[in-house]
């Protein structure tokens, strides 16, 4: 297939092309809106190239036959270059010249490239695998035929053939980047991958049939010839057999025999090479602000005591007598709150969508066109997965957002859980701000498909706070659920600094949960080795509500009588992620205009 040009690209051809000029350049002859189109169009464009996984799940195909070995020397290599010649590039261009949306851009692509350029000091290449986020978990989901890459067509099916050999080589480059991290002492805590060993040798199976990868081969469409569904299904036996397995028996052979003697008993970042000041990269990168870990661990430990003084409102209210750690233990263990069966579960998430959906017709006026739908965790890390995550659609709407609901051990999903969830990963929560990024053909395609941490998990956890606003919590035990959710989020403050920057051990981490929420232990366990695992993340959530809360109540103040909670909604959203202080600025401007 050809490359795609951008319309801008081509514009800053034609000009430069016709500027009169002997050897004209971009600078002499282009305005520099059109030269700032045509660099994120371009950027766009490479970058994809360089990342085709990426392509995929935006829904373009061009690149589905590849896959970018993302800890190999020439693949950092060329990702910084990318960065460095963009980043210089777009400092070329006058930023004062440009309109306002146009410098949002530019600042955000600015922070964007600078960002990642600071964080190559840190080698987070000899550690590119754990039991929350490892690309051996990750490809499982792309091959089964039910995740972002489409088993539509016998093309299709080819590509992930191809795809297959690249994810073996670069199964090999995880093993020798983890044994070049053994021997500079750069490792990861031992308890995280005694858990990813048994995810790599779920896929390490005797009877190709039994495989995940086999399910597309089981499900191949009904329109496919004979002869094609012959030669794929002999292809997928033979890649499955002799390419798949193998990868993840290298991976799983280099895990048990090797890396698990290696590995340390610490659990914290603080105590890696330079860990300290990773650390503090970590959470300029997850919150978008300059907040120390001290403070953040400060702010939590506020927000936890405040957030305990609503709940015991809620105990007041359902007439409990006890203290809070007895109410805990009560709707913790009370069969009232719990389900008999998996999918009594994953049904109710699923009844709740038109509800929820109706209901947000009175606190928003922009919606996404992209429909979403529930999805069990998969079996194979069910065990490590968070309590529900999301995965986004295709701005076109053929492929449908996904909200996956955790069912594993029932006795740590308690129903009163439920609506706080629904709000965070749903509506008005991810599905809604991310499709909304994404169907906006008026952002440059970086921002239409980019992230930043802290605006994305700050609006879900904002959206789960508008429980009774929007008109759920009616039952004072689902109120309770959303103050527990929030509760979770402030306490993540703390555990997240304790580990990573006050050398908190897991056990330490487990009794300030245990202590602090209605937390079962199967959640408690997972979510204290996620914060292991990704170091800065869990802090984006409550810094981001905060700020988000802070801007709507500021606004609220200013403009009284005249505030629109829809409009302030839509000015949040309609711009798609940036970091906090740039939608502080915004909304900022959004209410001066309203002034005058």
């Amino acid at each position: 297939m050809k490359p795609v040009r951008s319309a801008a690209l081509a514009v800053l051809f034609l000009v430069a092309a016709c500027g009169g000029n002997e050897d004209p350049t971009a600078t002499d002859v282009v305005d520099p809106s059109v030269a700032l189109g045509a660099l994120f169009d371009e950027h766009f464009e490479r970058n994809l190239e360089l990342n085709p996984v990426r392509a995929t799940f935006i829904g373009d195909n061009r690149y589905n036959d590849r896959m970018a070995n993302f800890v190999s020397a020439d693949y950092i290599a060329a990702s910084d270059a990318l960065d460095r010649e963009f980043l210089q590039r777009l400092l070329e261009i006058d930023r004062d010249q440009l309109g306002d949306q146009e410098q949002l851009s530019y600042d955000i692509f600015r922070i964007n490239r600078e960002q990642s350029l600071e964080g190559r000091q840190f080698p987070f290449e000899l550690i590119p695998i754990n039991q929350f986020w490892s690309i051996t978990n990750f490809f499982a989901q792309l091959g089964s035929g039910a995740g972002a890459h489409p088993f539509k067509t016998v093309r299709d099916y080819e590509d992930f053939l191809s795809r297959a050999d690249d994810f073996a080589d670069m199964s090999a480059t995880i093993v020798a980047r983890l044994k070049e991290g053994t021997q500079k002492g750069v490792v990861q805590p031992r308890i995280l991958m005694e858990k990813l060993l048994p995810q790599v040798d779920a896929h390490v199976v005797d009877n190709v049939e039994d495989s995940l990868f086999f399910a597309p081969v089981r499900n191949m469409p009904e329109e496919f010839s004979e002869e094609d569904r012959e030669r794929l299904t002999a292809a997928y036996e033979d890649k499955i057999t002799n390419t798949i397995i193998p990868a993840y028996q290298r991976i799983s052979n280099y895990l048990g025999d090797d890396y698990l003697s290696s590995a340390r008993e610490t659990v914290g970042l603080y105590a890696q090479p330079d860990g300290e000041d990773w650390y503090a990269y970590m959470v300029r990168l997850r919150t978008t602000t300059d907040m120390t870990p001290d403070e953040i661990h400060q702010i939590g430990l506020d927000e936890v005591a405040r957030i305990h003084e609503e709940m015991h409102n809620v105990m007041d209210e359902v007439g409990f007598e006890g203290d809070l750690k007895e109410f805990f233990e009560f709707v913790n263990t009370d069969p009232q709150f719990f389900f008999d069966e998996p999918e009594q579960l994953i049904q109710g998430y699923r009844d709740m969508a038109d509800h929820i959906n109706t209901l947000a017709e009175d606190l928003f006026e922009i919606f996404p066109k992209t429909g979403f739908e529930v999805r069990r965790v998969e079996p194979f890390r069910e065990k490590s997965a968070s309590g529900g995550s999301y995965q986004a659609g295709t701005a076109d709407g053929s492929r449908k957002g996904v909200f996956y609901a955790n069912a594993y051990d029932l006795s740590a999903r308690p129903s009163w859980a439920m609506e706080s969830l629904y709000l965070h990963e749903a509506i008005p929560g991810h599905h809604f701000q991310i499709m909304l990024q994404r169907e906006n053909e008026d952002l440059p395609n970086f921002r239409r498909y980019g992230s930043f941490t802290a605006f994305s998990e700050g609006w879900g956890l904002y959206a789960e706070s508008l429980g009774k606003e929007i008109g759920v919590y009616t039952d004072p035990y689902q109120y309770f659920g959303g103050l527990n959710a929030e509760l979770w989020r402030s306490i993540r403050l703390v555990v997240d600094t304790g580990i990573h920057a006050k050398g908190w051990s897991r056990q330490q981490v487990l009794d300030y949960m245990y202590e602090n929420s209605a937390v079962a232990e199967a959640r408690a366990v997972s979510e204290a080795e996620r914060f292991m695992a990704i170091p800065g993340q869990a802090l984006a959530y409550k810094v981001g509500q905060l700020k988000i809360r802070a801007i709507r109540d500021s606004a609220e103040e200013r403009l009284g009588d005249r505030f629109d909670v829809k409009a302030f909604h839509t000015e949040v959203l309609k711009d798609g992620a940036m970091p906090l202080s740039m939608l502080e600025a915004k909304i900022d401007r959004w209410v001066d205009a309203q002034l005058m």
